[in-house]
């Protein structure tokens, strides 16, 4: 007899939160807002119920978690060492196991495509509030 643990309703809200961390803080440090907003169209990162259903034990969203966090570490230390390609692959291809589709390679990271820092993007978060 095998035990076999259930992912959390947490875990898979995790799932939904780090994916829209890409769209807010990632993406936007690397693409252009109409590059983005075709990716929402493609449902990059996007989870249906239905995709929860292939990481439904703690295991498998803990893979799914980790493999989007890592993904999240590597794109945010600006320039992208050579030495993380193998590790970027490892976990684009976890999610892509997993039915979550993140149809990106190293290359469209590099500093080369690094968007100007003058671009505002309608993605990224407000740094503040206005008050009234």
């Amino acid at each position: 007899m095998k035990i076999v643990y259930a992912s959390t309703p947490g875990q898979e809200e995790k799932v939904v939160e780090l994916a829209n961390y890409f769209y807010s803080d990632i993406f936007p440090l690397y693409f252009t807002d109409e590059d983005i907003h075709e990716f929402e169209r493609l449902e990059v990162l996007h989870t249906r119920p239905e995709q929860f259903e292939r990481f439904s034990t703690l295991g498998d969203a803990f893979q799914v978690i980790t493999s989007m966090q890592t993904l999240i570490s590597i794109l945010e230390s600006g320039h992208i060492p050579e030495k993380y390609q193998s590790m970027f692959r490892k976990n684009v291809q976890i999610l892509t196991d997993y039915g979550i589709c993140f149809p990106f390679n190293y290359s469209q990271f590099s500093e080369s495509n690094h968007v100007h820092l003058e671009y505002i993007s309608t993605y990224t978060k407000a740094a503040n509030r206005l008050l009234l």
